[in-house]
């Protein structure tokens, strides 16, 4: 019986791997390491790069945002 059950194990691994399974690989193998190295890439920008500098608000969007609240805008 047991030398039986070893030559079908034989045969099954002789026909190669699975077709699903190699494409599984193929796909899912560098899917998976680009996320890991964009996790990576974004922890290191975080600890590392300064932070990035806001844009100066123009007088104009200033001179609005006074009027929305109520506030007189000096020169007017």
């Amino acid at each position: 019986m047991d030398g039986d059950d070893f030559a079908g194990k034989a045969a099954a691994e002789a026909k190669g791997l699975n077709p699903g399974l190699i494409v599984l690989l193929v796909v899912g193998g560098p899917l998976v390491v680009f996320l890991i190295a964009n996790y990576v890439l974004y922890v290191y920008a975080q600890k590392n790069l300064p932070p990035k500098k806001k844009k100066p608000v123009s007088k104009k969007k200033l001179k609005r945002e006074k009027l929305k609240q109520g506030v007189p805008v000096p020169g007017e």
